[in-house]
C-alpha cells in the first residue's frame, strides 16, 4: 500500500483544480463566447484569467444587467468547512484593514461547485486595469526601461503605509481572539451556533461600491451603474447558487467574539500580511500602490514553544509565503523565538530591490540556473547590487530591511522614515 505525502496530495489537488479551470476558460476563447455564472439572480461573464494561483484564480467578470467590472477571485474548497473557514478569513482581513492603500472587497459568495468537488468562495474585488507591480516590472524588462528612484521610493512608501494598517492593527480591548481562528489553535475554537446577520450588519461586513468619492478606489464598469448594488436580497431559486458568504462570516465571528472586550478601548494587536511582493500590490488610476491578497495574513506575534509548533510553521509559509519574498525565520523555524512582523519587513526589502532590479535579490544566475539554493541564500543573506544609477540611499534601505537577524530590521515606522529621508535627498 502507497503512502502519499500530504503536501504531495495538496499539489496534485491543486494541479487537478487548475487543469479544470484553465480549460473552462480556454473553452470559453475557442468557441468565442464567454463561460458564465449566476449569482442571486445576477449573470456575470467569465471575460478572462487574470492570474491564478494554488486552489484560486482571478477572472476578469462583467455583470451582464450593470455593465461593471470586477476581478473575481475563485477560491475552491474541495475539502469542506475547514477550507471555507480558510478562505472566509480572507474576506474578514479585508474587512478588518481600512486604508486608501489596501485593496477593498465589494461582496463575497460561498456556494456548491457543480463539478462536486465541495465547495467554492468567490471574492468580488475592484479592477485595476493598470495591473500590478510584477506587471510593470515585467514591462521595464521587456523594454529596456526601469522605474524612476523617485517613482520607486513613492511606490514603496504607499506599500508601507499600507502594511503599517496591519502592524498598527487595534483590537477592542480584551478580544479574545480574531474572528477566524488562525490554523494554529483551530482544533480548540469554540462552536456556536450559526447567526445570520441583519441587513446593517450586512453593509457593513460587504460595503457595496459607492463610486470613486468612496476613499479613492474606483469601478471600472461601463455605463451608468453606479447606483446598481452588487447583492440582491430575493430569494434565489433551486437552480441558483447561494450568496451565503455573509451568512458564513457572520457564524464565524460570533464563534470568535468577546464577552468581555471594553466599549471604546483598544490594544494594539500586529497582523502579518506574509505574502508581500511585487505580484501583490495593484497600482491605482492615479498611481499609487494598492495592496492585495490577504489569503496569508494572520496574527503577527507567535510563540514558537515546541519542534512540533515551529514545523507547523514552516508547513505554513512553505504554503503560503513566496520563496523569493520570504523571511529567513521562517524557512527554518527555531523553538524558544516569537515570530512577529519583521517577517514584513524583509519581503518589502525584497520587494523594494525588485523594483529596482526586476527580480528579487534572491532570483540570481546562481539560483536560478546554476542550482543554487534560493533558502540558502535567503538564510545567509547572499546578494548583490547589480551596477545601477541608484542612489546609495536607496541601497542602504534595501540593506537595512535584508538583516538576517529581525532585531536588527527596521520597524515598519523606521522604514517609511527611511524611505522619506531616500525621497527628500533627491530634491
Amino acid at each position: 500500500m502507497s503512502i502519499v505525502h500530504p503536501q504531495l496530495h495538496s499539489t496534485l489537488d491543486s494541479l487537478k483544480f487548475q487543469i479544470k479551470d484553465a480549460f473552462w476558460a480556454l473553452s470559453s476563447c475557442i468557441c468565442q463566447q464567454s463561460a458564465k455564472i449566476k449569482i442571486n439572480g445576477r449573470t456575470f461573464k467569465i471575460i478572462r484569467v487574470l492570474g491564478e494561483g494554488g486552489f484560486s484564480f482571478v477572472y476578469l467578470a462583467e455583470d451582464e444587467h450593470s455593465g461593471r467590472q470586477f476581478a473575481l477571485k475563485k477560491i475552491r474548497c474541495p475539502s469542506g468547512h475547514e477550507d471555507v473557514r480558510q478562505a472566509m478569513r480572507e474576506v474578514e482581513a479585508y474587512r478588518r484593514f481600512k486604508h486608501p492603500n489596501i485593496i477593498r472587497i465589494l461582496d463575497s459568495a460561498v456556494v456548491q461547485d457543480p463539478n462536486g468537488d465541495g465547495q467554492v468562495v468567490y471574492l468580488f474585488l475592484p479592477l485595476y486595469k493598470r495591473g500590478n507591480l510584477q506587471d510593470a516590472i515585467n514591462a521595464n524588462s521587456i523594454n529596456g526601461t526601469h522605474f524612476s528612484e523617485q517613482e520607486m521610493l513613492q511606490l514603496f512608501k504607499g506599500t508601507c503605509e499600507a502594511v503599517r494598517a496591519m502592524h498598527d492593527y487595534r483590537a477592542p480591548l480584551g478580544s479574545k481572539s480574531e474572528p477566524f481562528p488562525s490554523r494554529e489553535n483551530q482544533s480548540s475554537a469554540a462552536r456556536e451556533p450559526s447567526m445570520r446577520p441583519s441587513l446593517d450588519e450586512e453593509a457593513e461586513m460587504f460595503p457595496h461600491p459607492e463610486g470613486d468619492g468612496d476613499e479613492g478606489y474606483s469601478y471600472h464598469g461601463g455605463g451608468n451603474s453606479s447606483s446598481v448594488p452588487l447583492m440582491s436580497k430575493h430569494r434565489p431559486d433551486e437552480n441558483e447558487a447561494i450568496f451565503d458568504g455573509d451568512e458564513e462570516l457572520a457564524r464565524m465571528q460570533q464563534e470568535g467574539s468577546s464577552e468581555n472586550g471594553q466599549a471604546g478601548q483598544t490594544e494594539v494587536v500586529p497582523y502579518a500580511h506574509r505574502d508581500l511582493k511585487p505580484g501583490n500590490i495593484m497600482i491605482a488610476d492615479d498611481g499609487s500602490p494598492i495592496l492585495m491578497d490577504f489569503g496569508s495574513t494572520t496574527k503577527a506575534r507567535i510563540k514558537i514553544e515546541n519542534r512540533s509548533q515551529a514545523l507547523l510553521q514552516q508547513d505554513i509559509a512553505a504554503e503560503q509565503s513566496t520563496m523569493a519574498y520570504r523571511a529567513p525565520e521562517l524557512f527554518d523555524v527555531k523553538t524558544g523565538i516569537t515570530l512577529d512582523e519583521k517577517v514584513d519587513i524583509w519581503s518589502l526589502g525584497c520587494t523594494l530591490f525588485a523594483l529596482a532590479y526586476s527580480h528579487s535579490p534572491f532570483e540570481n544566475t546562481q539560483t536560478t540556473e546554476q542550482g543554487g539554493s534560493i533558502a540558502m541564500a535567503v538564510m545567509n543573506a547572499q546578494y548583490k547590487h547589480p551596477g545601477s544609477a541608484y542612489s546609495q540611499g536607496l541601497k542602504n534601505l534595501i540593506d537595512g530591511m535584508l538583516k538576517v537577524d529581525p532585531q536588527e530590521r527596521p520597524d515598519i515606522h523606521e522604514t517609511i522614515e527611511m524611505a522619506d529621508r531616500a525621497l527628500q535627498s533627491l530634491r
